[in-house]
Formats: C-alpha cells, structure tokens, sequence
C-alpha cells in the first residue's frame, strides 16, 4: 500500500527591522504540515550597523539613524531579491513597529506599507520586544524543547522585563525596570568611565580582566519582595566612588579599570540572576529563556547557567543563536510568524509606528 506524504506548506515572511541603529532585512522560510510548523529555515538575513556613524556623537542620534536606514533599507532589500527580474517570492511581510525611535522605526513601517500595498501581501506590525522573545526560538534545538509556560529574561538596551509566556502571543509581566534598564546600566556607567561607544560590550571586555568583588556597589532592589529592577542607584554609586577615589584617566585609575568594570558588572549580573531565579521558582515554568543585547554577556550567561542547574531541577535555559542577541530582522520574522499564525494581520492604510509600544 502507497505511503501518503503529508501534505507541506510552504510560508515565506520577509521582515525588516529599523528600530534603532541595526538597519535589517530577513526573508525566512517556513513548511507547514497537518497545520503544524515543520521546518524553519532563514533564506536571507543582513543587517546593517550604524555604530560606526554613533561613535563619533556617543550614542544614538535618532534623526541620524532615520536619514541611514532610508539608505541601508532600499539596498538590503535589493540585496535579498526582492526589486527586478527573478525576484525573491513572499507570501507576507512584517515589520517593526515599536518600541524604539520614532523616526527609525517610520521609516520601516513606510516602506513595509509600500511593499504591502504594491503586492497585496498581507502586513503583520510586530512589537520589538516580542521579537526578541521569538529570536530564541529561530534554534531547531530551542524549538524542540519550545513548552509552555516559558519563563523569559529579556535585557536590551532599554528595556529589563521578566516576562511569563502563557502561549504564542499571550504574555504576562512579572517585573519589569523602574528606571534604567541594565543595558543602560553598563552603557551609562562606561560612559562614566571614559569608554567608547558602545560602551556595554567594551566595560564586559575590560571586566574579564578584572575581579568582581575589588569594589562594593548596591545590588538595587535584590532584596525587595517584587520582580522589578532598578539599575539607576547603582549608575550613581560608581560615579560616586570613581569621583572619590580616582581622577580619569590617570595611572592610579587605569589600573583600577579592569575591577571596576568587574564590579559593576557582577553587580548587574547577581540582581538579574536572583530575580530571575525568584520569578522561576513563583511561576514554574518549563524553561527559562535569555534574550536582548545584555543576554550575550558571558558572565551573565555563566552564572545564569548555574543556578539554573541548582536550583530549578527540570527547567532547561534557552538562548538564542549566536549573532542574533541584538536586533535582527530574523528575530521579527519569526514573531511575525506567530501572528499570522493567530490571524493577527494589519491594514497597511493604518499601520503605524508606535514608539511607546510595550509587551
């Protein structure tokens, strides 16, 4: 008797993120059978870094930003096949739509009603934040293990959550930052220190180098009963100590660099691994997953490791692959997948950027 092949789908998204300063372009391709997803597979992904054109100003210049992606935008696009003769196919189209810089994130959302509008494919807005959730399920091993309820740590440059995932699309706060999220915690204390822009990964070079307990700095909150951060005090802590004890950039304080930066790193890393760890052990999810910029730290990803591990028996921890920590388009591929998959579709007249955009 005839063995009958299941009958295969295939979905393709192309995807474009402009949130910030990660100008990127994805076309991801999906095989759906019997209505479940049976294959994921990123046929094109580029991403264009403005960090560079920041440096020279120390930080983001959103009017900059928007004026570079327009550029970057129209050639990763004619990069990825979709202008001309033997142009690349797709069935849908997502697009950041917020948070993020109201400017930067416009200029996606224009050109994705455009594409919408000249081809009639449907339009999905994805929120940033729920993109970086779906970044880490792009891992084929990730998705095997992808059990609901997932307990996730998201920690980007603005934004430090614990978010409880229910579902596909259903999604629970369980503590979020009251002020500066830890992303801006390393950015603005290296800041404080003299290093380059982006000053996060530069203060995490110097910090393995250095010891973690050679200064003492406030854990903000780690002792408070809620999920919440706040990194703020701790910002002010070090400006306290490196404007009472050193002078910038002399010899006394170059030495002391490496355990600065180690200090105030580990000081980051405990109050992110205990609340995540507390959140854990209250909400019982299956696994945990690390994602955003802040999730490719190695301490970060070390210590979390092992508490896991002693203390959550069971629970696997998730990550995403690697490259694909910071903002890609592949990331918003994949949530935008989610909601068409929930019917979760938008009208390109009325898309819009919203910059405010929460989880």
């Amino acid at each position: 008797m005839p063995v009958r092949r299941k009958s295969r789908k295939a979905l393709r998204i192309l995807s474009i993120e402009t949130s910030c300063d990660e100008t990127s372009v994805a076309l991801l391709e999906t095989s759906v059978a019997r209505g479940s997803i049976s294959a994921v597979k990123l046929l094109h992904h580029e991403t264009a870094t403005q960090i560079p054109i920041h440096r020279r100003f120390g930080g983001v210049v959103p009017e900059v930003a928007a004026r570079t992606h327009v550029a970057e935008l129209v050639s990763l696009l004619e990069r990825a096949g979709i202008f001309g003769k033997g142009k690349s196919k797709f069935d849908a189209i997502a697009v950041t739509k917020g948070p993020g810089l109201a400017t930067a994130l416009r200029v996606g959302v224009e050109a994705a009603r455009t594409l919408s509008f000249a081809t009639g494919k449907p339009l999905v807005g994805v929120n940033h934040l729920e993109g970086h959730l779906a970044s880490a399920w792009l891992m084929p091993q990730n998705r095997k293990a992808w059990k609901f309820p997932i307990l996730a740590l998201l920690v980007s440059g603005g934004h430090t959550e614990l978010v409880l995932m229910q579902d596909y699309c259903r999604y629970k706060v369980l503590g979020r930052t009251r002020d500066d999220a830890s992303g801006e915690a390393f950015d603005k204390t290296a800041k404080l220190l003299g290093l380059p822009y982006p000053g996060g990964p530069e203060l995490s070079r110097l910090a393995a180098k250095g010891k973690a307990d050679a200064f003492k700095l406030p854990r903000p909150m780690l002792d408070d009963p809620s999920l919440d951060f706040s990194f703020s005090g701790l910002k002010t802590a070090v400006r306290v100590l490196v404007e009472s004890k050193f002078k910038i950039h002399d010899s006394k304080f170059t030495a002391a660099l490496p355990d600065l930066c180690a200090s105030i790193q580990g000081a980051i890393v405990d109050v992110l691994v205990e609340k995540t760890i507390r959140a854990a052990k209250l909400s019982k999810p299956k696994c945990i997953i690390m994602v955003g910029g802040v999730s490719a730290n190695a301490s970060l990803q070390e210590k979390m490791a092992q508490r896991v591990k002693q203390d959550l028996r069971g629970v696997k921890l998730l990550a995403p692959p690697k490259g694909f920590y910071t903002d890609n388009a592949a990331m918003v591929a994949a949530a935008g997948l989610w909601r068409l998959r929930q019917g979760k579709v938008d009208q390109w007249k009325k898309l819009d950027a919203e910059p405010e955009l929460d989880i």
